[in-house]
C-alpha cells in the first residue's frame, strides 16, 4: 500500500473512510477461530509498528441481498512487502465495498502515549542527556529504555514536571516530510532526532520549540491533547533504565488506582496516608525483630523435644537409631528436629519424616561421634527406589510417597548398621 493511501498518516483523527478490498488471503484458524486477512486499496487502520499497536474497528458492507454487514476489524499487520493486512472473522471478496470505522478511544489513546512518550523522551534528551533506545505501548502502561546508567528520584521528577508544563503549553505538534537527503542533513546538524534505515520521503513529527522526530506512528494535534504525563516507576535493565509512565486518561485511572489503595490501605491500618511510610517502616521492623524471637523459641523448643526423643529411645549395637514422623509439624522444624536429636547424645542417628504432604520430606542425621555418610547413605536407598535425594555427612535429605516410605526404612536401617559395623571392625 503506498504511503499516499495509508490515510493515517497524513490525518490521524480521521475515523471512518471508505475503500474497496484489493486482496483476500486463505484464514488463519486457531482455538478463537478462523479470520481470513484483508487488504485494502487504502485504509485509516494503523498497523503493529514502531513500539505502537495496531488500530482495531469495523467494516461495514452490503451484501448481495441488500442487507448491511458488520465484521470487526481484530487485528492489522503490515508484511515485509509493505501491504497492510486486516484480519477479520468473515471473508469479503476482492472489490467489495467497504467503509472502516476506527476504535477511536483506542487510537486516542495510543495517540496520546505514543506522542508522550515522543515528549518524555525529548526531555530526558534534553535535561538528562539520556537517549530512549526503545519504545513499548502496552495495554495498561507504556516504557522506554534509556542509555543512562542511573536517574537520581530528583532528576525524574524534574523531568515529569517540564514535560507537563510543555503539555500545558499546548504547542503544536506536526507533521511534515523531508528526503533522505534532508532527513540526514538534519539528522547531522542535531535537528533531527532519530532517522530510520528507509529510503524514500521521511515523515517527521515535530513539537514545536522541542523535538523534531522521524515518525510513521498517530499523534495528537497537540501537547495539550497528551493530558497530563506521569512516570509510573524506574527500573535497571541490561540496556540502561527503562521508564514506565502513563498519558491522559490512563495517567487519570492510574493516579485515581494509587488514591484508592492508598486510602484503604490507610484506613486498615488507621492512620492517614501521608503516615504510612512510617508506620510500614516501624511494621516492618516489628515483623523481623519477631521473627527472630520465634527463631530462636522454634531452636530452643527442638532442642527440648529432640532430647525427649532421644531418652526413650534404646542402644542396640552400640547404636540409638530413632525414627519418628509428624503430621502436624513444618518440614523446616523437622529438619531441625532431626538436628537437634543427632546432637543430642553420642552414637545416635535420627531418621525423621515431615508428614504434612506426600511425598514426604524425609531428614538422616547422625550425631559427631558416628563416621558414616548420612548424604552417600540417603542417596544410595532412595535411588533403589527410583527416588532421587542427598546431602552433607551430617544431615541429609529427600523426598518419599507414603507407600515407598516402609521400604526406604529398611534399606537406611540396613546401610546405618552394616557401615556402622564396618567401622568398628577397622577401628
Amino acid at each position: 500500500m503506498p504511503d499516499s493511501d495509508r490515510l493515517y498518516y497524513s490525518d490521524p483523527f480521521l475515523r471512518t473512510f471508505t475503500a474497496t478490498v484489493a486482496d483476500v488471503r486463505e484464514p488463519v484458524t486457531s482455538d478463537a477461530g478462523s479470520l481470513w486477512q484483508v487488504s485494502l486499496d487504502r485504509s485509516a487502520f494503523y498497523p503493529t509498528s514502531g513500539g505502537q499497536p495496531f488500530d482495531t474497528g469495523q467494516f461495514r458492507t452490503t451484501s448481495a441481498s441488500g442487507s448491511h454487514i458488520e465484521i470487526p476489524v481484530e487485528q492489522v499487520e503490515e508484511d515485509d512487502a509493505g501491504t497492510v493486512w486486516h484480519s477479520v472473522p468473515q471473508p469479503l471478496t476482492a472489490g467489495t465495498q467497504i467503509e472502516g470505522e476506527i476504535d477511536w478511544a483506542r487510537r486516542f489513546d495510543h495517540m496520546q502515549q505514543h506522542t508522550g512518550q515522543h515528549l518524555l523522551s525529548a526531555v530526558f534528551a534534553h535535561e538528562l542527556h539520556a537517549s530512549t533506545v526503545s519504545f513499548h505501548l502496552g495495554q495498561e502502561t507504556s516504557t522506554i529504555d534509556l542509555n543512562s546508567s542511573a536517574i537520581a528520584h530528583h532528576s525524574f521528577e524534574r523531568v515529569e514536571r517540564t514535560a507537563n508544563e510543555i503539555i500545558g503549553e499546548d504547542r503544536p505538534v506536526t507533521i511534515s516530510y523531508a528526503s533522505r537527503a534532508e532527513a540526514e542533513a538534519m539528522l547531522a546538524s542535531g535537528e533531527l532526532r532519530k532517522l530510520p534505515d528507509r529510503e524514500g520521503a521521511i515523515r517527521v513529527i515535530d513539537i514545536a520549540d522541542l523535538d523534531r522526530n522521524a515518525c510513521g506512528g498517530t499523534h495528537v494535534r497537540a501537547t495539550g491533547q497528551i493530558g497530563g504525563l506521569l512516570i509510573r516507576r524506574l527500573e535497571k535493565v541490561s540496556r540502561g533504565v527503562r521508564v514506565e509512565f502513563v498519558c491522559g486518561l490512563r495517567a487519570v485511572r492510574a493516579a485515581r488506582t494509587d488514591a484508592t489503595i492508598l486510602a484503604e490501605t490507610a484506613a486498615l491500618l488507621s492512620t492517614g496516608a501521608p503516615e504510612l511510610p512510617v508506620l510500614i517502616k516501624q511494621m516492618l521492623a516489628d515483623g523481623k525483630a519477631a521473627a527472630k524471637d520465634r527463631q530462636k523459641l522454634r531452636e530452643e523448643l527442638a532442642i527440648y523435644q529432640a532430647a525427649e526423643i532421644v531418652k526413650e529411645a534404646p542402644v542396640e549395637g552400640g547404636l540409638r537409631l530413632v525414627v519418628r514422623g509428624w503430621k502436624d509439624r513444618d518440614r523446616d522444624m523437622v529438619r531441625l528436629l532431626a538436628s537437634r536429636a543427632a546432637a543430642a547424645a553420642p552414637s545416635t542417628v535420627a531418621l525423621f519424616r515431615a508428614e504434612d504432604a506426600d511425598p514426604s520430606r524425609v531428614f538422616l542425621a547422625r550425631s559427631p561421634d558416628l563416621k558414616f555418610n548420612c548424604g552417600q547413605i540417603l542417596k544410595e536407598a532412595l535411588a533403589m527406589l527410583g527416588l532421587r535425594g542427598g546431602g552433607s555427612p551430617d544431615l541429609a535429605q529427600g523426598e518419599v510417597p507414603a507407600r515407598d516410605e516402609p521400604s526406604l526404612r529398611a534399606l537406611v536401617t540396613e546401610a546405618i548398621h552394616r557401615t556402622a559395623a564396618e567401622v568398628n571392625k577397622e577401628a
